[in-house]
């Protein structure tokens, strides 16, 4: 394995290891994307030497915190806490317009996958809720779009529960959609930032974990660094602002 191949370790003890998973890599296999070769748990098993059980998911273009279990009975407890809404997850995302300061989002979500990760037709709606804060506005004199300037923020997303691409449907339901997301975003932003900005990919990412840690039960707490071209894209958006003040 090369270093350009290693993961970027963010917190390993003997029962747990976080990464800094990099956008457009997948978790692990998934009939969604079936001629994908790479693969976060295989990735990071080899890198490891060792095997890895994965207790939650991120979505391909999502980058960010992502945590694996060194054990089975350590898998099992992660996973029950994951699904008894016992963790909290904490996302950043650059959206289209500006966000109110605080926000809840009550809004059911249809079913898009089985637990299998293929695709269904006739889901059932279940209760998703999402709390959004909003840590930054800008406002760009430029047309964008049908506006005579473009306006974006810098969003905190705590999911409070655990749908299927949830955040970015829910920021699509109350008309911010990520940037970048090119299922439940807008192209002309899109393009916008992959043309101006050099930044082509989804601007989501997973910022930080607390769990019960399965052994002393103490609360833990894990972050990790936004990638940099996350980081541009911010800085872009502040430079871009300045320069017209």
């Amino acid at each position: 394995m090369t270093d350009c191949d290693r993961l970027n370790i963010v917190y390993q003890d003997e029962w747990l290891v976080a990464i800094n998973k990099p956008a457009g890599l997948l978790v692990h296999r998934s009939p969604i994307d079936r001629y994908e070769t790479r693969f976060a748990v295989q990735t990071l098993r080899d890198q490891l030497g060792r095997l890895v059980y994965p207790v939650h998911r991120l979505d391909k273009p999502t980058s960010g915190l992502l945590l694996f279990a060194l054990d089975p009975q350590t898998a099992r407890n992660l996973a029950d806490q994951f699904s008894h809404g016992q963790v909290e997850k904490r996302y950043l995302a650059i959206v289209r317009g500006h966000c109110p300061d605080a926000l809840d989002i009550d809004h059911p979500l249809r079913d898009e996958v089985d637990s299998q990760g293929h695709r269904i037709t006739d889901g059932i709606s279940r209760e998703a809720l999402t709390s959004v804060s909003c840590l930054r506005r800008w406002e760009l004199p430029l047309a964008v779009d049908r506006y005579p300037q473009a306006r974006y923020s810098l969003a905190q997303l705590r999911p409070l529960t655990g749908r299927h691409r949830q955040l970015r449907r829910h920021l699509k339901h109350v008309a911010h959609p990520i940037i970048g997301d090119v299922r439940y975003g807008k192209g002309v932003h899109n393009r916008f930032f992959r043309e101006h900005f050099g930044v082509a990919r989804l601007l989501l990412a997973a910022v930080e974990l607390e769990i019960d840690h399965p052994i002393s039960a103490q609360r833990l707490r894990i972050r990790c660094p936004l990638a940099e071209d996350f980081e541009r894209a911010i800085t872009c958006l502040t430079e871009c602002e300045a320069s017209a003040a």
